[in-house]
């Protein structure tokens, strides 16, 4: 076991290097995307590793990695607050990081809508008590054959490729520890829909209910496709208006 612990630490960080040449910039200086933000908002990043790269392909899907956002905070004691996440890194774990680490990375902001600030002061608190955790690293053995050689995986297998890991309470992968941290709050991701009939008072009326998914099936895309997140552009925030925007005179309009 400790073998194989030792093996996957170094694949682990061999995935976590970046690929030169790909990586796309950000649509959001750093302190717009900072403005943007709310606590308990999930940032979704686009990332260019092999890591990323592997999950990219099986979700088809620009976005990587998701974090929750948990307002400023001191790094460290004593020092100056600063925006922070709480991410799941593939070689780290479970930790808090400040926002700039994804400086200039192609990011998306996802909102929860109607949370009041004492469930997402519960929704922090759960991804809190799991700092410390460390990366699945089944999920890492189990995603490294797919950069080997790319296969033509059929679409509707490719999220239960993504849904792979050990399982153990201890370990995480990003999307599913972000997913079970909403599961604890009962707001919904991409839950089952079940369409009933209800002739309840002699009316006849269609009830949708929800089923909750296991949390190891989500991935960073689901926030996105969620018609239960806003999708929020930091530059709309900003007071835009495009008739105030500097043209470059070259071209034609």
């Amino acid at each position: 076991m400790g073998l194989l612990n030792l093996l996957g630490r170094h694949l682990a960080h061999f995935l976590a290097q970046p690929r030169r040449r790909q990586l796309c910039p950000s649509t959001s200086d750093p302190a717009m995307l900072a403005r943007a933000l709310q606590r308990g908002d999930v940032l979704l990043v686009e990332g260019n590793s092999r890591f990323a790269t592997a999950i990219k392909y099986l979700t088809q899907s620009t976005w990587s990695h998701a974090a929750l956002y948990i307002g400023e905070e001191a790094l460290v004691e004593g020092a100056r607050p600063q925006p922070m996440l709480i991410d799941v890194d593939v070689e780290v774990g479970v930790r808090r990081i400040p926002l700039s680490d994804f400086a200039h990375q192609h990011t998306r902001i996802c909102r929860p809508h109607g949370l009041t600030p004492a469930v997402v002061d519960q929704l922090i608190g759960f991804m809190r008590t799991r700092i410390g955790y460390s990366y699945d690293l089944k999920n890492v053995f189990d995603l490294a054959r797919y950069l080997i050689r790319q296969p033509p995986v059929p679409c509707h297998m490719r999220r239960r490729l993504i849904a792979l890991g050990s399982g153990e309470p201890t370990k995480a992968i990003c999307s599913t520890l972000l997913a079970q941290a909403f599961e604890s709050i009962r707001y919904p991701i991409l839950p089952d829909v079940e369409t009933v009939m209800d002739h309840a008072g002699g009316h006849e009326q269609r009830l949708e209910i929800l089923h909750i998914r296991n949390y190891s099936l989500y991935t960073p895309r689901d926030f996105d496709v969620s018609p239960f997140f806003d999708i929020v552009k930091p530059r709309l925030q900003s007071n835009f208006d495009y008739l105030a925007l500097q043209w470059s005179d070259e071209g034609s309009p």
